[in-house]
């Protein structure tokens, strides 16, 4: 029972940031607001610099596995940082974005269990997935192709 009581005292840094990042990827490619909004809603916690907490996120050992959560969700992707990514990853991670979404892998079912919002209708995976897919196509058309994909051996 001490250590429980002992272990509250131990808390990670906090997420957060004051502003949106002027590298973030809705600040510099065309984002729609429905699109802001899923984004906003579904992604941002975990692959932004900036998570809105819930209440239990105060509590240990609950704390430490959102933090490592989160730090894993940002260094897989980390929309706040996106455009620091060279253009080979950006392409890679919007192939990654359609195809988790599609196949129902983000967001993730442990967040979507207490985040009901989060939870994406068949529309609203559609948009992501088309949304994604019309930026891949729109830098496919802007870059030179050798530059988006990796040699192949």
């Amino acid at each position: 029972m001490i250590v429980v009581v002992l272990i509250q005292f131990i808390q990670p840094a906090r997420n957060r940031s004051s502003e949106i990042s002027s590298l973030d990827l809705i600040k510099t490619v065309n984002v729609p607001g429905n699109i802001q909004s899923i984004l906003k809603t579904a992604c941002y916690d975990c692959h932004s610099n900036n998570t809105v907490y819930p209440w239990y996120s105060k509590i240990q050992p609950v704390d430490w596995w959102l933090t490592d959560h989160i730090n894993e969700g940002k260094t897989e992707l980390n929309f706040d940082e996106f455009t620091t990514y060279n253009l080979r990853r950006q392409y890679r991670k919007l192939d990654e974005v359609m195809k988790q979404v599609k196949d129902g892998e983000m967001p993730l079912n442990s967040y979507t269990w207490i985040h009901n919002d989060a939870r994406l209708s068949d529309e609203q995976k559609n948009s992501i997935i088309n949304w994604a897919g019309s930026i891949r196509d729109e830098m496919k058309n802007k870059y030179p192709i050798d530059s988006l994909e990796r040699p192949k051996k």
